[in-house]
């Protein structure tokens, strides 16, 4: 379950680092892997989700953005089974880091395009272009999250569904309602208003906490420059 996380401002020390693991620092996966096993017991299984997640980002960032566009929203799909926050967390909403929800195996949709944006950020692809995105799904009549790309700013955005490997265009997903999105870098009003920029991420507490999280997982926090 979704809730629009804004109110507190979240942790001051990471008020300016809102990028995680930018195209200028290392992602040291050998650290990752024992921080995690630290913060959260052992791997199993979830070990070699971590090494096919690692392989991914080392081997896919030569192709077209359209071409790591699929392959990152069919690896999460494949590897991720969906479960709701209470079931897996016991929490109604929990927003969990790339690591956490390959440890799992599982996750419910924020915790796909959470995943789907630190990866394609760390392929690179610029932030402008990659949103993760509110929605209403219409169908199922349910609050929902995706990622949304823009090949420029005028452009029609593609959605990066976990319902789905297909991605498609805006226009040909009449089945969801925008209401927000966010990146490293603000925040958007999306639905009837138009799509404005309303303010920084540093408004919405559970991306903060993310942040923090990949932090102590071992990712190096970056400024937006």
């Amino acid at each position: 379950m979704l809730r629009v996380a804004l109110g507190r401002l979240g942790c001051a020390a990471l008020l300016g680092c809102l990028l995680l693991g930018g195209l200028r620092a290392d992602w040291d996966f050998s650290q990752i892997s024992q921080r995690a096993q630290t913060l959260y017991g052992p791997l199993g299984p979830g070990r070699a989700r971590i090494d096919a997640w690692q392989n991914l980002l080392a081997t896919q960032q030569q192709g077209s953005e359209l071409e790591r566009l699929q392959v990152v929203n069919r690896f999460f799909n494949q590897q991720l089974r969906y479960m709701e926050d209470i079931d897996l967390w016991h929490e109604v909403d929990y927003w969990a880091t790339p690591i956490q929800s390959l440890i799992k195996g599982a996750g419910d949709c924020e915790d796909y395009a959470i995943a789907k944006y630190f990866s394609l950020r760390r392929m690179g692809i610029a932030s402008e272009k990659l949103r993760i995105t509110y929605v209403k799904a219409l169908r199922q009549n349910r609050a929902h999250m995706v990622l949304t790309y823009y090949a420029n700013p005028q452009a029609q955005p593609l959605v990066l569904d976990s319902l789905m490997d297909a991605i498609k265009p805006a226009s040909q997903r009449t089945d969801l309602l925008p209401v927000y999105s966010f990146n490293g870098e603000g925040l958007w009003l999306t639905g009837a208003a138009g799509n404005k920029k309303v303010g920084d991420t540093k408004r919405l507490s559970r991306w903060q906490d993310l942040l923090k999280k990949m932090q102590a997982e071992g990712f190096p926090a970056e400024p937006v420059y």
